[in-house]
């Protein structure tokens, strides 16, 4: 998780895969049973995704018929929540874990090994000049996400940040995803495969068959590309719109604009690589459930962004809590709206933002 925010998910999962390659030969060469510890998290941005598809996708070798994993807290309840969802859950697991020992997956080629090494620098490079280098983006990531707003409510784990006054590399990998996904931007999870992609056809024009080769032989590079897929899916670059048009300074705004270029340029570079017309298409089961699921968590999207915006506005007609004193606001508002007495926001918006934040978390399904 850590890994794919410092240098974005293609470079990240290809690394993992190399390290896994180097563990397994050094284990065959003294004579070490190894059985890989998997850390993943619950979304796709911390090398989270369908069980099943995960363990088949690992390198040959290194599943023997055992592994162990940790299952985020975020994510414990739906996987193991109930009797039924537990027994399912450990099916998953233990059938994908035949599967693999039974019917390895094939070893990558080396003009695919190439052609890999060629894209995770190039992905590398453009998602750490976004994000690292580009004196713009702190701001514009607390401006446009309620990243600042997470960090402030004690909902997750853990503190939000390492440091509390660091940028982006002091701020725990949970959050910098849950942000971008409370925005349906994901751009932890695409950022930098758009210029992976387009070096490989630039390099020689020739790379779109070897590319579609390796999508439909290589079960690591097919699943790669099929949770992004999914991840375009979920995601709108309309809701991200709004929340800058709402949130975000107009100094800023050009950066978002930027980024959202970049989004649709991603989107169409991987439809092409995949050979798909649209999103999901080999997956229509989970293209109608999602949209099925999309007018709901939009409404919650756009109550967010208002939220957001009566939260930081410092003209509201409401007055913050200051030293326990009582809240300037109608009298059946203060009725209606019981809630926490601490809070320096007035009634209600603080935990309509939490509100907000578990329902768009429901909804995108892949959290934590």
């Amino acid at each position: 998780s850590d890994s794919g925010k410092d240098a974005g998910r293609l470079s990240a999962a290809w690394q993992m895969f190399k390290a896994q390659e180097d563990l397994v030969k050094v284990a065959k060469q003294y004579g070490v049973r190894l059985t890989m510890f998997h850390g993943r998290g619950g979304t796709v941005g911390r090398g989270g995704g369908p069980t099943h598809l995960a363990i088949l996708s690992q390198p040959p070798d290194t599943i023997n018929g055992s592994l162990r994993v940790t299952i985020q807290g975020e994510v414990i309840e739906q996987s193991f929540g109930e009797q039924h969802l537990c027994f399912r859950t450990l099916q998953r697991f233990t059938a994908a874990t035949l599967e693999h020992g039974m019917h390895p997956p094939i070893a990558p080629k080396p003009e695919w090994r190439e052609i890999m090494d060629v894209m995770a620098v190039a992905s590398t490079k453009e998602y750490r000049s976004i994000v690292f280098q580009n004196p713009k983006f702190v701001e514009y990531f607390r401006a446009a996400t309620p990243e600042l707003e997470y960090g402030r409510m004690n909902i997750g784990s853990r503190p939000s940040k390492r440091k509390p006054n660091g940028g982006i590399e002091s701020l725990r990998a949970i959050p910098w995803i849950f942000a971008w996904t409370q925005t349906r931007f994901h751009l932890p999870v695409w950022l930098g495969l758009g210029s992976a992609l387009r070096e490989a056809l630039e390099t020689d024009p020739r790379n779109i068959a070897i590319l579609r080769r390796m999508y439909n032989q290589w079960p690591f590079f097919r699943v790669t590309i099929d949770l992004v897929e999914m991840v375009f899916a979920k995601g709108d670059p309309r809701i991200a719109a709004l929340y800058d048009n709402l949130l975000v300074s107009d100094e800023l705004k050009p950066l978002g604009e930027e980024l959202r270029r970049k989004y649709s340029e991603t989107r169409d570079l991987l439809l092409r690589v995949a050979g798909h017309e649209d999103i999901l298409q080999g997956n229509p089961t989970l293209k109608q459930r999602l949209r099925l699921r999309e007018p709901y968590v939009t409404a919650l999207n756009v109550q967010q962004a208002l939220v957001l915006k009566k939260m930081r506005d410092q003209s509201t007609q409401f007055c913050a809590l200051q030293n326990g004193s009582e809240v300037k606001s109608p009298k059946r508002a203060a009725e209606l709206v019981e809630l926490n007495p601490t809070t320096e926001f007035p009634p209600g918006l603080e935990d309509t933002l939490i509100l907000t934040m578990k329902g768009i978390a429901a909804g995108m399904q892949n959290t934590g």
